[in-house]
């Protein structure tokens, strides 16, 4: 969860996040990617049960990043920690990516939009765009109700790259970034 001062979700985030790998058996951790936050957040989280990660680096991208290098598991999954995904369809991911899914996208679309949620060339071309874009070049992507996104890492039973593999992808991105 890429955080920067959510205070006010992050801690409930965690729990549900929590919650839902206890109802499903998913062996799992939840990992709070903390940008800089001053508002407590980091604090809240770790009550809460999450491993929080420094993110040297400012940015929704770089929290993103780290986490992901930080990971332990076999899987990831990835949602904002300011209360707007539902944490406990982790299951529909997590089962996507053990039929061998590399990626599974969610879809805010199938899940519902609240009015003013999204900016409308977001939901208009954007996102469309992007999901056909995904579909239209990889037989390896699923999509989801939730609106949220999971990957395998590169050791998972879901490839036969090496673990390294995602910290040299995730450096080389990380890299990018800071360009």
């Amino acid at each position: 969860m890429p955080c920067l001062n959510e205070a006010a979700t992050v801690a409930d985030c965690v729990k549900q996040a929590r919650d839902a790998l206890a109802k499903y058996a998913i062996s799992g951790e939840v990992i709070v990617a903390d940008n800089g936050s001053t508002d407590g957040s980091r604090e809240l989280a770790a009550a809460a049960g999450a491993r929080v990660v420094p993110v040297p680096l400012r940015g929704y991208g770089s929290a993103l990043l780290t986490g992901i290098a930080s990971a332990r598991g076999e899987y990831v999954v990835m949602g904002d920690a300011d209360g707007s995904y539902d944490f406990m369809a982790i299951e529909t991911f997590v089962t996507k990516l053990r039929e061998g899914y590399d990626l599974v996208m969610g879809n805010r679309f199938k899940g519902g939009i609240a009015e003013g949620a999204m900016p409308f060339l977001h939901r208009y071309l954007g996102n469309p765009v992007l999901s056909f874009l995904g579909r239209l070049f990889s037989s390896s992507v699923a999509s989801s109700s939730a609106a949220r996104s999971a990957i395998s890492t590169p050791g998972s039973a879901a490839s036969a790259a090496p673990r390294s593999s995602r910290s040299t992808c995730v450096r080389r991105a990380w890299s990018s970034l800071r360009r």
